[in-house]
C-alpha cells in the first residue's frame, strides 16, 4: 500500500530536517559573512516592537473568541455542519477544532489537545486533528492582528483567500490522513 511505502521516507525526512536546519543556517550565514548573533538580536528587537503594536488587536480578537465559545455558538455550528463532515469522511469530533482554527491558534490547540487526551495520539482522530492544526491558518487572527497593526483597512480578498486556503488545508488533511492512517 502507498502508506507503507511512504512511511520510511517520511520518517527519514522528518527526523533529519531539524538537525539539517540547525547546521545549514549558521553555515550559510558564515559563508555570507553575516554576523548571525547581531542579526538575531536586531530581529528580536523588531519582534518586540511589533508585539507592542499588536497587543490591542490581540486582546480584541481573544475576547471575541471567548464570547463565541462561551455562548455555545461553536457547538451549534459544529452540529449544523456535521452532515457535511460526514460526507468528506471527517469524524464529527474534529469539527470544533476545525472551526476554531481560523479564529485562534491557542483555542484550537486546546481543542486538539483535548481530542488527543480523549482518543489518543495514535488514533485516527488524534492524527487528523494534529494534521489539521498544521495544515490550516488562524485566518481571522491574522486579519485582525497583523492587518490591524499594519494599518490596513481594506483587506480586499484576503478573507476569502484565507478561508479557501483553510478549506483546502482541511480537505487535504482529511484526504492524507485517510490515505495514511485509515
Amino acid at each position: 500500500m502507498v502508506r507503507d511505502a511512504l512511511r520510511p521516507l517520511l520518517d527519514i525526512f522528518s527526523y533529519g530536517m531539524v538537525p539539517f536546519l540547525f547546521a545549514a543556517i549558521p553555515l550559510y550565514a558564515a559563508a555570507k559573512k553575516v554576523k548571525l548573533y547581531d542579526e538575531f538580536i536586531e530581529g528580536a528587537k523588531g519582534g518586540f516592537e511589533v508585539a507592542l503594536r499588536i497587543i490591542p488587536f490581540l486582546v480584541a480578537i481573544l475576547v471575541a473568541i471567548g464570547m463565541f465559545r462561551a455562548s455555545g455558538a461553536l457547538d451549534l455550528l459544529a452540529r449544523l455542519l456535521a452532515p457535511a463532515t460526514n460526507a468528506v469522511g471527517m469524524p464529527a469530533e474534529v469539527l470544533p477544532a476545525a472551526l476554531m482554527r481560523p479564529l485562534s491558534g491557542s483555542g484550537s490547540l486546546g481543542l486538539v489537545t483535548e481530542l488527543i487526551k480523549v482518543h489518543g495520539p495514535d488514533s485516527f482522530i488524534g492524527r487528523l486533528a494534529s494534521t489539521l492544526y498544521g495544515s490550516t491558518e488562524t485566518t481571522f487572527y491574522v486579519l485582525a492582528v497583523y492587518f490591524g497593526a499594519a494599518g490596513i483597512k481594506r483587506t480586499r480578498h484576503a478573507l476569502a483567500a484565507g478561508l479557501l486556503a483553510d478549506a483546502a488545508g482541511l480537505l487535504a488533511a482529511v484526504w492524507i490522513c485517510r490515505m495514511m492512517f485509515a
